[in-house]
């Protein structure tokens, strides 16, 4: 059975931004191996949207970009939107029955799947489908933004902790 996993960075303050802040080259690395070990990633559409940077190669890269960006394009992905009518490159369409849809992948899928985007994690937490989530807390203060959580924090239990970089932990919580 496949586990959804919703990681994201954080700042101290409660907020995920990828343009406040941004994982140094060992939590880097770290993503990269993240990418390679899941079995896709299922997003909402705006996530979806920024994650496409990565279809296409940039001569700016360096080879770390370069891993990230070939391990992100061998994973399947699943994309939730009512709004899209179609998506890139070895990705799905869910715009209907998303639940089901879901549940089927859990289901019929063995490994885990990231979950990206707050606003689709809420939705998957309401429905009780999230099976961890993973707070990379970075110490800065955004001050607004779009919260970790966009909805109210589910009864978590912390399970670990761990180290990143110089200074970002890792948080990992289950539902209570």
């Amino acid at each position: 059975m496949a586990k959804l996993v919703f990681g994201m960075n954080q700042s101290l303050d409660g907020y995920v931004d990828h343009t406040a802040f941004a994982p140094g080259p060992m939590l880097f690395r770290h993503f990269i191996e993240q990418a390679r070990e899941q079995i896709g990633g299922l997003y909402g559409r705006r996530l979806y949207e920024i994650m496409r940077y990565w279809d296409e190669d940039h001569p700016e890269w360096d080879a770390d970009r370069r891993d990230f960006a070939a391990a992100w394009r061998k994973q399947s992905k699943w994309v939730v939107s009512r709004s899209l009518k179609s998506v890139g490159p070895n990705a799905t369409l869910i715009a209907d029955d998303i639940e089901g849809a879901i549940r089927g992948l859990k289901t019929r899928l063995v490994g885990e799947i990231e979950v990206g985007g707050p606003n689709l994690a809420r939705s998957l937490t309401d429905l009780g489908l999230i099976d961890a989530y993973r707070i990379y807390l970075h110490p800065v203060v955004v001050g607004r933004g779009t919260p970790f959580f966009a909805g109210p924090r589910p009864p978590l239990r912390l399970v670990a902790s761990e180290r990143m970089d110089e200074d970002v932990v890792r948080l990992t919580y289950v539902p209570a």
